[in-house]
C-alpha cells in the first residue's frame, strides 16, 4: 500500500502564479459576452463576433468565420489567422497563446485545451503550455489537441483523435493518441 504522503492532496493546491493576463472586471464581462454571444447557438453572426474578440483583445485575420455555439475562455490569449473556420461548438481552453494560421478548419466539436494538471506532483499542479496551429490545418470533428502540440503545415487531425504529440505537416493523424496514418494530397 502507498504511503499517504505520496497521494494527491489539493488541500496543498496553489496556482497563484498564473495569471489569464486581465483584471476580474474584464474576465467578468467576457464570461457574459462569451454566454450571450459565443456558447449561445443562437447569434449565427461571424462578423459580430470577430468584432467582439478583437474588442477583448484577440488577434483575428481577414474572413474569419466563427460558428455558434464556441466557447472561448481568454480571447486575449488568442490569435487567428485569415480566412480560418471555426465549427459549432468548438472550445478554446485558452489559459496560454492559441495560435492558429491561415486557411484553417477547426471542425466541430474540436477541443484546443492548453492547460492541465501534473499528476505526479503530490500538489497537482497547473500546467500551461501554448498550442501552435500552422496553415492549412484541419482539426477534425470531436477531436482534441493537448497542451504544447504544434500541429505543423497542412497536417490533419481525423474525427474524435487526440493529438499528444506534434504533427508533421502534411500527415493524416488518426486514434487515440493519434499516429500517422497517411500523407496528405494537396491538388494542384
Amino acid at each position: 500500500m502507498q504511503a499517504i504522503q505520496n497521494r494527491t492532496d489539493l488541500s496543498v493546491y496553489d496556482n497563484s502564479w498564473y495569471s489569464p493576463g486581465k483584471g476580474v472586471v474584464v474576465r467578468s464581462l467576457w464570461f457574459i459576452v462569451n454566454a450571450l454571444f459565443f456558447i449561445n447557438p443562437l447569434n449565427p453572426l461571424s462578423d459580430l463576433k470577430v468584432l467582439l474578440l478583437k474588442a477583448f483583445g484577440a488577434k483575428i485575420g481577414k474572413g474569419v468565420v466563427i460558428k455558434p455555439g464556441v466557447n472561448i475562455k481568454y480571447p486575449w490569449n488568442i490569435e487567428i489567422g485569415d480566412y480560418t473556420w471555426i465549427g459549432e461548438k468548438v472550445w478554446m481552453d485558452s489559459l496560454g497563446l492559441i495560435t492558429i494560421g491561415r486557411h484553417c478548419c477547426l471542425s466541430q466539436g474540436a477541443l484546443l485545451l492548453n492547460g492541465n494538471h501534473d499528476y505526479s506532483k503530490r500538489t497537482f499542479d497547473l500546467r500551461v503550455e501554448p498550442i501552435v496551429l500552422e496553415d492549412g490545418v484541419w482539426i477534425g470533428a470531436r477531436s482534441l489537441v493537448t497542451p504544447g502540440i504544434t500541429c505543423h503545415s497542412h497536417s490533419v487531425l481525423s474525427v474524435m483523435s487526440v493529438a499528444s504529440s506534434d504533427l508533421k505537416a502534411y500527415a493524416i493523424y488518426r486514434g487515440n493518441p493519434a499516429i500517422r496514418v497517411r500523407d496528405r494530397q494537396m491538388p494542384d
